[in-house]
């Protein structure tokens, strides 16, 4: 009996098309929606059972997060550097966060790296308001964090205890050569950092006043 029903990846497969061109299809609403899938018949010639065929084109070809952050950099007029070591002006974990907006469709099922469609990513690159969303969205570690708000470090681990700040994505930071002495350090985005003054008005984020020596004779 043949097969009329499939999982995204065997429909991927059957179709011999990419993965991420298959889920681009399904984002479209180009199948029956989320589940399993059921391919419609394409007439087979010469009056033969056919063959069963997704009825989208497929995109163009998905590209990386890498990309598609150096594309966003671009139409900033701020391109990201390619010399070794320099901090990018668009980074891959703000791509990430435009997947979590709904401005992008993450089209890969690797956790460590992401692909897009680069009609969507320019549709991002012509926005409007593209700054004050790589603004809202730029990285702070939990020192930054701390700073950024004015207060001790230990003031901002409690926030996150609280879950004031929550982290949507951490990364690993390696002492050394050996992964034994890795470890992994939260990022938050300005965004949420910012908020915090507003929703708990009750902590006080204005800079401690500091005491200075009196000069001698004054």
């Amino acid at each position: 009996m043949r097969r009329t029903e499939y999982d995204a990846g065997q429909a991927a497969k059957h179709l011999k098309v990419p993965a991420a061109a298959f889920r681009w299809a399904r984002h479209t609403g180009s199948d029956p929606g989320p589940g399993r899938v059921v391919l419609p018949v394409v007439p087979g010639r010469r009056g033969g059972a056919g063959r069963r065929r997704h009825p989208a084109a497929m995109p163009s070809p998905p590209i990386s997060g890498g990309a598609t952050a150096d594309r966003i950099a671009d139409a900033l007029g701020t391109p990201n550097r390619t010399i070794h070591g320099a901090k990018a002006n668009v980074t891959a974990f703000v791509v990430r966060r435009f997947v979590d907006r709904g401005l992008l469709v993450d089209l890969s099922a690797n956790p460590d790296g992401t692909l897009h469609h680069p009609g969507q990513v320019a549709e991002v690159c012509r926005r409007e308001n593209l700054a004050d969303l790589i603004a809202a969205d730029t990285p702070l570690g939990p020192e930054q964090a701390a700073a950024r708000l004015r207060v001790r470090r230990t003031d901002s681990d409690h926030m996150v205890r609280l879950s004031w700040i929550r982290s949507p994505q951490s990364i690993e930071v390696r002492f050394g050569t050996s992964r034994a002495g890795a470890v992994d350090v939260a990022l938050y985005t300005t965004a949420s950092v910012d908020a915090v003054p507003a929703e708990h008005p009750e902590v006080d984020c204005r800079p401690a006043p500091r005491c200075t020596e009196r000069p001698v004779g004054s």
